[in-house]
């Protein structure tokens, strides 16, 4: 790639002929203006003139308003949640709901208690709640057991039906996960990733976001995502739009089993296959391509895109499976109701702290302390997670219904998408990359239309579409369906 490209110029004449073949974009549009009186929207058709292939796709700086977020994240804050919820001793799900002193009834009072107090200072924007249900006896919960999720909502301004999720699990274990009583502090597994989102709520409970953001301490997660998958279920009950959701399990620790650190990368795992695909929609992915392109992949490519810089200080390593060997977080809960979900772990575990009785052995201390947690790692990871949030509830939502048009042989493509609601919204961009590559590697801008025939070969690449707004925000890429 020459400099020209590098610097976001196009093509330079000598890289130009290559895709020569390739230069034309025509679009034809249809714009909101005023209703006429059948209550039709009129309509507008576009043309651009000689695009080329398109520029390369360059990674999302953060703007003013999400450095200052990141800004006041805060170490102290931080640690200080993990240290607090250790002391309860055990947070199993099955221990007391009671005492007000130990057990997981004390660890969820505290927690929510926190969460209305960020919640007072959202000028009425952030709500509160218990979400309870009484789950029968099933695999790892033996008599009838109340599971409560601690789950705080930031509704947005101008587009609050559209919803991003982030949770962490405040239930813990030891190394039997049917013992309640022994100690379990459960600092790494999963204090941290509790801490993650209490942080993030407080920073942002003083702002306005365009879209809804929902931070869940969810309970149950050890003994079988029982939290999780309960509130993955109202959600789809009630037909909420939740185009995206991560989970922060053991986010915790920088040092491996072998004395390793690696302070600056966060695991990202996410599924190629969905779990919810129907029959109808694996038939379709084999015909044509897709199985690196679910919509938990293309959420894991923004977050590379928005999040992984200086301004978070971290890497994020995207891992192309939907968990770690043998285990399974909550994003699992969501992913199995259709909804774009990935899960954030630190890099290398040591299994001496996690699921595990507090004691020593051999001079060896075994137990998920908070003596083995890295305060500063934790801090980067909310950094992550808040500079991914923001930077989706403030642009516009993924393009819904969008397609490739397959009904005639051509060498062109032809791509169609529904137009978003957002009043900020300025247009679109297409996407492109070769078959083989794993990122979107050039992009081509549209405007604010909702058809684009692109002179490439829907045959020899692949297409996604996503929407901009006029401060330049951008969206998580759509992956076109084939349809007519």
């Amino acid at each position: 790639m020459t400099a020209d490209e590098l610097r976001g110029n196009g093509p330079t004449k000598s890289s130009r002929r290559t895709f020569l073949s390739a230069a034309t974009v025509t679009a034809a549009a249809t714009v909101a203006v005023p209703v006429a009186a059948a209550g039709s929207p009129a309509t507008a058709t576009v043309r651009t003139g000689d695009a080329g292939p398109g520029r390369p796709v360059r990674p999302q700086s953060p703007d003013r308003e999400l450095r200052e977020l990141l800004g006041e994240i805060d170490q102290r804050r931080i640690e200080a949640i993990v240290r607090r919820l250790a002391a309860f001793g055990t947070r199993h799900t099955l221990s007391s709901q009671d005492d007000p002193a130990r057990g997981i009834g004390a660890a969820r009072d505290w927690i929510h208690q926190q969460m209305q107090g960020y919640a007072a200072r959202s000028g009425g924007r952030m709500t509160v709640e218990l979400q309870s249900y009484v789950q029968g006896p099933a695999s790892r919960i033996p008599v009838p057991t109340r599971i409560t999720n601690v789950v705080a909502t930031l509704r947005g301004e101008s587009s609050p039906d559209r919803i991003y999720v982030v949770t962490g699990h405040y239930d813990s274990r030891c190394t039997d996960v049917m013992d309640a009583t022994s100690d379990a502090p459960g600092a790494d597994d999963d204090a941290s990733g509790v801490a993650v989102l209490m942080e993030l709520a407080r920073v942002v409970a003083t702002r306005r976001s365009e879209a809804t953001i929902v931070f869940a301490a969810v309970a149950g997660e050890e003994q079988g995502l029982y939290g999780s998958g309960y509130l993955a279920r109202q959600y789809r009950a009630a037909g909420a739009d939740v185009q995206g959701m991560f989970s922060d399990d053991i986010v915790g620790s920088s040092t491996a089993d072998d004395g390793t650190r690696d302070r600056r990368t966060v695991r990202l795992f996410a599924e190629g296959v969905p779990t919810a695909e129907t029959p109808a929609e694996g038939n379709t992915r084999r015909s044509v391509g897709g199985e690196n392109d679910s919509p938990s992949r293309q959420l894991a490519r923004f977050v590379s895109d928005v999040a992984d810089n200086d301004s978070t200080g971290m890497r994020i390593r995207v891992i192309y499976r939907r968990d770690r060997y043998l285990r399974g977080s909550d994003h699992i809960s969501f992913l199995e109701q259709g909804y774009p979900a990935g899960r954030f772990t630190e890099p290398n575990e040591d299994f001496a702290h996690q699921h595990q009785d507090v004691r020593v052995v051999d001079g060896k201390q075994y137990g998920d302390l908070p003596e083995f947690c890295d305060f500063g790692y934790i801090t980067r990871v909310a950094r992550v997670n808040a500079a991914t949030l923001w930077s989706l509830a403030q642009a516009p939502g993924t393009p819904k219904n969008a397609i490739v048009v397959t009904t005639n042989l051509t060498n062109d493509t032809e791509l169609r998408w529904s137009r978003g609601t957002e009043p900020d919204l300025a247009g679109y961009e297409i996407v492109w990359r070769e078959t083989t590559a794993p990122e979107w590697t050039h992009v081509i801008g549209v405007g604010d239309v909702t058809t684009a025939t692109v002179d490439l070969s829907k045959d020899n690449v692949f297409f996604g579409v996503r929407a901009v707004d006029t401060a330049g925000h951008r969206s998580p890429v759509a992956f076109p369906r084939p349809g007519s």
